[in-house]
């Protein structure tokens, strides 16, 4: 099973459309095995250790490097689904 959380600002909204999205992706690229949950950066730092991938825009995927053992996915524009979908599948590899 994959594990992946998404983070935004707040917590509010933003991490919850990326979740709805990066659920998107991975059914595209065939992946039907995966829990997600979205929270706020803040709760993500906390998190991050119990996820396989952890994606959050890239002006806040800094304050979550080295709290997962996992891999981190910054993104440049939150409702791009072609670059989440890119940036998923060179994950999973």
């Amino acid at each position: 099973m994959v594990k992946v959380l998404t983070a935004c600002g707040n917590g509010m909204g933003s991490s919850m459309v990326i979740k709805m999205k990066v659920e998107n992706a991975l059914r595209g690229l065939g992946v039907t095995n995966f829990e997600s949950a979205s929270c706020s950066v803040g709760e993500a730092k906390g998190l991050a250790a119990g996820y396989d991938i952890v994606i959050a825009s890239n002006h806040l995927i800094s304050e979550l490097e080295g709290r997962t053992n996992g891999k981190l996915i910054g993104l440049d524009n939150l409702m791009d689904d072609n670059e989440i979908k890119t940036k998923l599948e060179a994950a999973l590899k």
